[in-house]
């Protein structure tokens, strides 16, 4: 069972389907699914300490309740997807249930939010992870950006070779992390000093405590939510029973990501912790209680290893769903092509494109990407329980009025969480996210209406259609030379057609007495048409003499094409041919046919060497 972020099955399933073996447990569903929601707890908790940290001691004296209230938003989060995976036991998230009970537009909404979701969470986990390393090794704090850029490249790179991660190599390092964790907590809650010094507030310049501030750490924290919806997406790669199976591991989700979350919480309104440039919040609080030993380094490290595979889900996730739109016909089709290694290249790439420059338009720095990451999150949300609202109205099954109510409350209380992030964060960042999510359904919006023209022009008409068999169109040969290329493109232009018309555009004054009387001799039995360049371009001159001599009449233009056997070979010739291809296609109905002819290198021909 091959996964990637959100759950998306990126893995082809063979006839048959998978065997049951091969499917999640709640624990290996876990491990698998909730990477990202599991490593928040690593840039989350700091969210919040560096916006109540503005108004002093005071301020993080408020990090518990404001993390309680994050939790409280989690528990309606998680029982609303308990539903969600009941109503969609085929799984497809706030997606699927958009696209079946809301509008076409509202879909293309949750499938952006989930494209900006993805590329976010490999920015915010890699630059979370960078954050957690230059925390133990703080020589390396100049080399943020370049640390950060050389690891997208590394799992980019892997990722285009087709290695794949099983959710079952995820247990180890989760199971690591989460232990490394409670441990901090634990032991922190036991100390009544912490174990190495940590940083004083300085009262100068404190701002007051006021609901706005509040909001804004609110906003800040929900951050940590991220991932909540993943199990819901991948219900069919579950043990059965499947629903039951993953709505367990929703429950076990939420209850480890609560629990640290209040945990980490408390430590940090204990210890009185600051932000502290070059040192992560959970590096403090790690320090705190631990002290700087051995197993200060082992939670650093796991928080490392771990974000780095939060990272490297989103490329099983994406280009997985970029398929899965581009099938739907809102994004190009090369989106659905794989390559020879079973991988979703054009996906794959463009992550790793988008990511880095992510990455380098931030620095680097986790606290500069992780107020973009809860915006698209909390539309998916919202949309996903609008939509479970209208499944329960259609649907009405027993017990549907207090799971409408339910639906109901999470979808209230989601919708404000995204306008009070959208609105706390917006001028550091969010009205980026408010510009790309319309852009982006926009554009797929315009892919599909491309899409739905190019299937009604191409829709046979019956029997009157113009292409019907026996009829014969006009195949055209653009020659400048009697060579073999030209022998060539008249020889496939005499298969399709048995008077196949040749037509040479010369330049005005030039003779053309010596080339037809050449042309004759060697094929005297074909039609030469010579015409005069008056658009200066051969491709515009040709393009026109089509449209002006043949308005109603399916033409075939044959061109041959130099096919270099050398990379270096391809920057040599002239290009012509392209650019009466291009030419044909802009500005008339022909149907350009490129017959491409072979060049040996000239170390197999000796009397082309140099």
């Amino acid at each position: 069972m091959i996964l990637g972020h959100r759950g998306v099955i990126s893995s082809t399933i063979r006839a048959g389907g998978e065997p049951e073996k091969q499917k999640l447990s709640v624990a290996t569903g876990l491990a698998g699914l909730s990477l990202d929601a599991m490593a928040s707890v690593s840039y989350g908790p700091e969210a919040i300490v560096l916006v109540l940290a503005l108004a002093g001691g005071a301020g993080i004296g408020f990090t518990v309740p404001v993390t309680i209230a994050i939790a409280v938003l989690l528990v309606v989060l998680v029982a609303s997807y308990r539903q969600v995976i009941a109503a969609f036991p085929e799984g497809g998230g706030a997606y699927a249930v958009a696209k079946k009970h809301l509008s076409p537009r509202a879909s293309l909404t949750a499938a952006a939010s989930l494209i900006v979701d993805y590329t976010l969470n490999v920015a915010v986990s890699i630059a979370a992870g960078v954050a957690a390393l230059t925390s133990a090794f703080p020589a390396l704090l100049p080399y943020t950006v370049w640390i950060a850029l050389a690891i997208l490249g590394g799992i980019t790179a892997l990722n285009l070779r087709g290695i794949a991660d099983s959710a079952r190599v995820f247990m180890l390092p989760t199971v690591v992390f989460v232990v490394s964790i409670f441990t901090v907590i634990g032991a922190g809650l036991l100390r009544e000093n912490p174990a190495a010094a940590t940083a004083p507030f300085l009262a100068d310049n404190a701002h007051t405590i006021g609901i706005l501030l509040l909001l804004k750490a609110f906003s800040s924290g929900c951050a940590a939510l991220t991932g909540v919806e993943a199990i819901a997406n991948a219900v069919p790669s579950f043990k059965k029973p499947r629903v039951r199976s993953a709505q367990r591991a929703e429950v076990a989700l939420g209850i480890l990501l609560g629990t640290m979350l209040i945990g980490l919480a408390v430590l940090i309104e204990k210890f009185s912790l600051a932000p502290v440039p070059g040192t992560t919040v959970l590096s403090q609080l790690t320090s705190a209680a631990l002290g700087n030993g051995v197993g200060y380094y082992v939670v650093q490290f796991s928080t490392v290893i771990l974000l780095a595979l939060a990272a490297n889900t989103s490329y099983g996730g994406l280009p997985n769903l970029m398929r899965i739109l581009a099938d739907d016909n809102v994004l190009p089709h090369r989106f659905s092509r794989k390559s020879t290694r079973d991988v979703f290249t054009y996906g794959v790439l463009s992550l790793g494109g988008v990511g880095a420059l992510l990455l380098i338009g931030s620095g680097g720095n986790m606290n500069t990407l992780v107020p973009l990451f809860a915006i698209g999150v909390f539309i998916g949300f919202t949309l996903a329980q609008f939509g479970m609202v209208r499944h329960w109205l259609a649907e009405q099954t027993p017990g549907w009025k207090w799971r409408l109510a339910l639906n109901g409350f999470g979808a209230a209380l989601t919708s404000i969480a995204a306008v009070v992030t959208t609105a706390m964060k917006f001028t550091e960042g969010a009205w980026l996210i408010a510009l790309a999510l319309p852009a982006l359904v926009l554009g797929m919006e315009r892919i599909r209406g491309a899409y739905t023209h190019i299937g009604t022009r191409l829709t046979v008409q019956g029997e009157n259609d113009s292409l019907s068999i026996g009829y014969k169109p006009a195949v055209l040969v653009p020659v400048s030379e009697i060579t073999s290329l030209s022998t060539r493109a008249m020889a496939a232009a005499t298969a399709m057609s048995s008077q196949p018309i040749a037509i040479r555009v010369c330049l005005a004054h030039e003779s053309t007495t010596d080339f037809t009387r050449r042309w004759q001799a060697r094929h005297p039995n074909s039609r030469l048409i010579v015409i005069e360049d008056t658009e200066n371009s051969v491709g515009n001159t040709l393009a026109r003499y089509i449209r002006t001599h043949f308005p109603h009449r399916e033409t075939f233009v044959v061109v041959a094409t130099i096919d270099p056997a050398t990379r270096w070979h391809r920057f040599l010739p002239s290009q012509r041919t392209d650019e009466i291809a291009h030419a044909l296609r802009k500005h008339t109905e022909a149907v350009v046919c490129q017959i491409p002819v072979r060049i040996d290198p000239a170390h197999r021909d000796p009397a082309l060497r140099a």
